[in-house]
């Protein structure tokens, strides 16, 4: 199995801010779609209720420790090694905060893109470190939207 970690990360460590992106990258969406798509993603509560609707083409594996919740669209577990049993051989791990420090000790790659400014938010992850970089693709700031870079980072 392997368990890739999919997310933005600003500077500052946070990636998000009252349930939302604290940025509007179409770039970074367009990259998160094409490192997701015909993938089982495995995700908290929140992160799924910040989706408008299931995201298509993705299976949408919530983990919550609320045992009656349930969603359309989702497959609900209510604990990390459920949720990698049912997810198949590739799984996209996409959040938040929590959901990531469950699973580091897991995660045989990150799929980062690395926001180059320091918002204030609610959800923050630490760097993560004593990773490989082995990709890097950095971007320019344009216009209100600031500089990032797409990383990949193996064990």
């Amino acid at each position: 199995m392997s368990v890739t970690f999919v997310l933005a990360r600003a500077t500052n460590g946070v990636i998000g801010a009252g349930g939302k992106l604290p940025w509007h990258l179409p770039a970074d969406l367009r990259h998160f779609k094409a490192l997701t798509t015909g993938r089982a993603m495995v995700m908290g509560r929140k992160t799924f209720e910040s989706f408008p609707a299931p995201l298509p083409g993705r299976r949408h594996i919530v983990l919550t420790r609320d045992r009656g919740w349930t969603a359309a669209g989702a497959e609900v577990v209510h604990d990390p090694a459920a949720a990698l049993r049912i997810a198949g051989a590739h799984v996209a791990v996409i959040g938040g905060a929590e959901i990531f420090a469950l699973y580091l000790s897991r995660a045989d790659a990150i799929e980062l893109t690395e926001i180059h400014v320091a918002p204030e938010g609610d959800a923050v992850v630490p760097a993560f470190t004593g990773w490989r970089e082995v990709s890097r693709e950095d971007h320019s700031a344009e216009g209100t939207r600031p500089a990032y870079s797409f990383v990949r980072l193996e064990r």
